[in-house]
Order: C-alpha cells, then sequence, then structure tokens
C-alpha cells in the first residue's frame, strides 16, 4: 500500500503533534507501507520514508500555507497513492487527521482564555483581520462538504463532538481513533539515576516535590493559573513544593509575574528541552490547567512515565482519566484553589504512587502502536470502498 502524508511541519521542537507523526511513520514503514511524506520542513533522511519538501515561500503567512496547500495538490494529482492522509485541509483526501481539533474550536478556546467579556469581545473581532485563520476555516469547511469529503480520524472524543457540533457532520464519516504513546521501558535503577542527576542539577531535594508543568504556548495552556496555584501553596505551608516549567514560551515578562508572586527559588522557567523523559523521570506532579488541547501528548506521557496527572475537561487526554484515582481534572484552567488543593494531595507520597501507578495502566492501551494499526485498518476499509466504487 502507498500513503500520502501530508503535513505542514515535521520538526519534532515544534511540538506535540509534530513528534507524534514521526513515531507513527515509523510505525507505517514496521507495517511495509510505502510512505511519501508532502511538507515544507526538511527532516533528516530516515530509510524507507520518501519525503518531498514542498516549498511555501511567499511574502506571508497565509500565502505561505495556501502555497503548500496548492503545490502539494498539484503533485497529488500526478500521484497514485492508494490513501491520502491529511493533517491540514485540502480539496481532495481520504483521511483528514487535525491534530489541532477543528478550526472553529481553535478559535473559540482562544478567545475563551481572555478573562473579561471586553477582551474576549475585542479578540472576536480582531480575529477578523486575521487572514490565516480565515483561509484555514473557509478551507477546512469547503473540504468538508466539497465532493471528495475525507473520513475525519478524530484522536479523542472531545475532537469528535466539535466536528459534529461545528459542521453537523454524521458519525458515520468520523472515527475515533485516540492519539498514541509509547510505554515508558527505563529500567528502574536507570529511572532513579536519571531523576537523581537531574534533581541535583537544579538543586531539589529528596523530600522536595517537583511540579512539572510543559507548555509552548503559556497562556493557551494555563501557566499563569500554575503560578497563582504555586503561590496559593508556598502561602499555605506548602513550602517543599518545587516546580519546572519547560517550554518555548519562556519570555522575560514570566520571570517578571512570577517575581511579583515571590515565587523565586520555588519556581524556574527552563526552555525547550530534549530531555522531557529525564524530566518526566525527576518529576512527582504533572500539570496542564489548559484552555484548549484535542488530546494532549505530555499527559499521555507522563502519565506512561508513572507521574499523576492534573488536566481540564478542555483536554482529550483527561477522557482517559478517572477522576481521583489515575488522575484529576478540573473543569475550568481558572480553578486554582481547586489546582493547589490538588497538588497539596499529591504531596502525600503514597497517594501519589498509588495515582501514578493506575495513570501507567490507564494510558497503556493508547500506545503509538495501536493508533497506527487503527489507521492501518481505517486506511484498508477506505481502499476497498474506492475499488468497489471504481
Amino acid at each position: 500500500m502507498q500513503v500520502a502524508l501530508v503535513t505542514e511541519w515535521l520538526d519534532t521542537w515544534r511540538g506535540g503533534a509534530e513528534t507524534s507523526t514521526r513515531q507513527f511513520l515509523h510505525h507505517l514503514m514496521d507495517a511495509g507501507v510505502e510512505v511519501h511524506v508532502y511538507t515544507r520542513s526538511r527532516p533528516s533522511p530516515a530509510p524507507g520514508v520518501f519525503v518531498h519538501h514542498i516549498s511555501g515561500a511567499a511574502m506571508t503567512r497565509t500565502r505561505k500555507s495556501v502555497n503548500f496547500a496548492l503545490r502539494v495538490e498539484r503533485m497529488l494529482a500526478q500521484e497514485r497513492s492508494n490513501i491520502i492522509h491529511t493533517f491540514v485541509p485540502l480539496r481532495r483526501a481520504d483521511v483528514y487527521q487535525p491534530r489541532g481539533g477543528s478550526v472553529p474550536e481553535t478559535v473559540e478556546r482562544n478567545i475563551a482564555l481572555r478573562r473579561s467579556p471586553t477582551a474576549r469581545r475585542l479578540k472576536r473581532y480582531a480575529n477578523r483581520f486575521n487572514l490565516k485563520q480565515r483561509y484555514t476555516a473557509r478551507m477546512e469547511r469547503k473540504m468538508l462538504e466539497g465532493p471528495g469529503r475525507p473520513v475525519v480520524a478524530a484522536i479523542s472524543r472531545y475532537v469528535a463532538a466539535q466536528f459534529e457540533r461545528h459542521y453537523r457532520l454524521p458519525t458515520e464519516r468520523i472515527r475515533l481513533i485516540y492519539n498514541g504513546v509509547d510505554q515508558d521501558h527505563t529500567q528502574p535503577k536507570h529511572w532513579e539515576l536519571e531523576r537523581k542527576a537531574l534533581r541535583g542539577e537544579f538543586g531539589i531535594a529528596d523530600d522536595e516535590v517537583l511540579v512539572l508543568e510543559v507548555a509552548h504556548n503559556f497562556r493557551l495552556k494555563g501557566v499563569q493559573h500554575w503560578l497563582e496555584a504555586l503561590k496559593t501553596l508556598q502561602g499555605g505551608g506548602q513550602s517543599k513544593v518545587r516546580s519546572l516549567v519547560i517550554g518555548r514560551g519562556d519570555s522575560p515578562r514570566w520571570h517578571t509575574r512570577a517575581k511579583t508572586l515571590g515565587l523565586n527559588g520555588a519556581l524556574e522557567f527552563v526552555g525547550p528541552s530534549e530531555r522531557m523523559k529525564q524530566f518526566y523521570h525527576a518529576a512527582d506532579v504533572l500539570v496542564h490547567p489548559t484552555y484548549y488541547d484535542p488530546c494532549s501528548r505530555v499527559v499521555l506521557e507522563a502519565m506512561a512515565c508513572g507521574l499523576p496527572c492534573i488536566t481540564t475537561r478542555w483536554d482529550g487526554a483527561s477522557e482517559i482519566i478517572t477522576e481521583g484515582q489515575s488522575g484529576f481534572v478540573l473543569d475550568e484552567p481558572d480553578q486554582v484553589g481547586l489546582l493547589a488543593e490538588q497538588v497539596a494531595r499529591l504531596c502525600d507520597t503514597q497517594l501519589r504512587w498509588k495515582i501514578g501507578a493506575e495513570a501507567r495502566k490507564a494510558v497503556a492501551p493508547f500506545s503509538m502502536a495501536h493508533h497506527a494499526a487503527q489507521m492501518l485498518s481505517l486506511y484498508e476499509e477506505l481502499s476497498h470502498s474506492k475499488r468497489d466504487s471504481a
């Protein structure tokens, strides 16, 4: 089987979606699929993958995305792939897998993170002039309502519900195929060595509780609410709670905000890192008070490493968490008091270990191998359907 996979970016430093795509590719190759990737990235060559670099050269971001889509469509018209699987809106595809969820939901949740009604109204008005957003929204609607209507591979029930609500898509055109991560098979001895080394690097004592937050978009992922919750913990006598915030969203204003809250010594901004597994091993808890995540890879990875996680109902990954048993789920990101209370509960070592063990069990069925197997099954089904139609 030959599959054309269309993704604008394939660089893992950009985030969890690109990392997932890379892992997914390897599983397709292991299954004997001939994969042709169409992307604006210039990734390192990988045996068995045919990468077609598509330049999006243009003066504006919108035009770059438009050029990329048009050039990919022209190339695909000359190819004979059994399946066209795209992560971005195109006029013709068999499978549409929007790892970022639907465009309308993305817009709405970005508006929701504004704290006042006035700020939300201003953001909604400003969106009228966001050309890239308008283009992507228009293309997604055309794709779903046009003649080449694809099956939507939703990475969570939350994403599936978005397409039913925003586009009235019938359930038979939506397949629930959860995002996947592989289990952590690190040997206990090596795990302990990594934990000790990284905690030593940041001056974190054995009896201190290390809480991680991982985000590239600090505002969207609720970093401000975690800072406020950490302040509450510090004021409530939980002085042994330390935190590291990892990601590209670091900027001077976040340092200023942490200093204003009096968090010096309790919190450190690390910046982006290629050592995420080591950070998971060193940590005790992961917080993710996000305003929007179709299915957070960070939460899935942390659970696979045995970390208790606290996220929100606006994260598709929350669907595999049993409240109080394998993690905690907030109704809203700004529930600062509840977030602080849940972290305080997890300062109990025995409870933390128990919930971490349940988290590992809960996420075990959602491996990338299982994700790839479900996608392959969908490919086969659609290929047979196309042959029968022909």
